[in-house]
């Protein structure tokens, strides 16, 4: 055999051997362009959420939050109030039957 011969018959078996290899990157290349194009229709699903995210979900969770620390406050300084309210209370209901019992006396 000749030296053309012998890198003939390398260059064929060469071919032969890289011939699965060269498929498979190309399956690879074929695979990326689909994830690339994944990639891109996720990146914008990701925008729409973050601009959902930023002009819907935010404000209104910021007015939950509000009404709710206003609401609280409000409350806060309620029991207070419904404490004295009851010790009143409690003082009238005193009062009132003791001057009903002096009433009864009287009548």
């Amino acid at each position: 055999m000749s030296d053309n011969e012998l890198l003939l018959a390398i260059s064929s078996m060469m071919d032969q051997k890289l011939g699965p290899i060269q498929k498979d990157i190309s399956q690879i290349q074929d695979n990326m362009t689909d994830i690339k194009a994944q990639m891109m229709e996720m990146d914008v699903r990701v925008k729409r959420m973050e601009i959902n995210l930023e002009n819907e979900i935010l404000p209104r969770l910021q007015n939950i939050e509000s009404c709710y620390t206003s609401t609280y406050e409000r409350y806060a300084k309620g029991v207070d109030q419904i404490e004295n309210t009851m010790q009143d209370v409690a003082l009238i209901k005193t009062v009132v039957t003791k001057h009903s019992e002096k009433l009864e006396k009287i009548s």
